[in-house]
């Protein structure tokens, strides 16, 4: 079985660390069936990028550099990579919101079948095993497809980034296929989005997240604890839709989906909707002022008190060593 692993690139040209979950997905994939993986590398300045992933065990390293790919437009995209993937069985990418656009266009155009959003993948009779959440991520199903070609994408949360190794792959420039009708009729205008000096909340090693209890102290309360911690910032629904922080902010079922080592839940109650979106995180801590909060049956360390008290003082503490 040979597998394409489509990169993720910020600005066409940064790799994005959501690109080390796909590959380690592929690279098991790639072990239960036999074979090999490739990573195929868009961008408009892609060289970078593609020496980066050259050190992560894959067979080559196709690169297609043109201006039209510096923006994540999916109908761009979607031609270069079903050519590329017609001489592949199994096409992989993260579930981010790239690859969410994309890999469904891509399917589409290979008549293959697709499983969306994988947390992890395993053997069964000769066949490769999607394990998919459903439920809001309260109970799992497997799914097998039977089309020549197979497409995936992978929930990041789940699955252990790719480490680098001692080999070092071969870089192939491929070119890019001619622009589809649908490509013809869209154009990037704005990308409108928070810029911080903060790690990207689909990244970070740690998150703070508050809930609606923050009200317009949002960033003044967490702030000082997200400086301290080295950590992104994060937010409920609840606390996004009322309007105390930006929507980029949001983490949940309808948010990102994130796996950090310690999560802060700050004045988040612990609806479904809102587990669904950090309950793979190692370590979670709760700080809710109402002992019967759904959140602390998830936190493994939880703290009753009123927040606006608990956060400073805990801010003090770090600051104090």
């Amino acid at each position: 079985m040979k597998t394409l692993i489509i990169a993720e690139l910020s600005a066409g040209k940064e790799l994005r660390n959501s690109t080390l979950a796909a590959i380690s997905f592929a690279a098991t994939a790639a072990q239960l069936a036999g074979g090999s993986y490739d990573i195929l590398v868009l961008g408009s300045e892609p060289q970078q990028a593609a020496e980066t992933l050259a050190k992560f065990g894959a067979h080559e390293v196709l690169v297609s550099a043109d201006p039209s790919f510096e923006h994540p437009l999916a109908e761009v995209f979607a031609p270069t990579v079903s050519e590329v993937g017609k001489e592949y069985q199994l096409l992989v990418a993260t579930a981010s919101s790239f690859g969410k656009d994309l890999m469904p266009r891509v399917a589409a155009r290979l008549d293959a079948a697709y499983a969306g959003d994988c947390a992890a993948v395993t053997s069964a009779s000769d066949q490769l095993v999607y394990k998919r959440p459903m439920f809001a991520g309260n109970a799992f199903g497997d799914c097998t497809l039977s089309t020549p070609i197979q497409v995936a994408t992978v929930r990041q949360s789940e699955v252990e980034a790719a480490k680098e190794t001692d080999s070092q792959s071969p870089i192939r420039q491929v070119a890019k296929s001619p622009d589809s009708p649908a490509a013809q009729r869209v154009e990037f205008v704005a990308l409108d989005a928070v810029k911080s000096e903060r790690p990207e909340l689909t990244d970070a090693r740690v998150i703070v997240s508050g809930g609606r209890a923050l009200k317009d102290k949002f960033f003044d309360v967490l702030e000082p604890l997200a400086d301290q911690l080295g950590a992104a910032l994060g937010a409920s629904r609840a606390a996004v839709d009322a309007g105390y922080c930006p929507g980029d902010f949001q983490v949940g079922q309808t948010g990102k989906i994130v796996a950090p080592e310690l999560y802060f839940a700050v004045g988040i109650s612990g609806a479904i909707q809102h587990i669904a979106g950090m309950k793979g995180s190692k370590v979670i801590v709760a700080i809710n002022k109402d002992p019967d909060a759904p959140i602390f049956q998830l936190s493994d360390y939880g703290l009753v008190a009123d927040l606006f008290d608990a956060v400073p003082e805990l801010v003090s503490a770090l600051k104090a060593g």
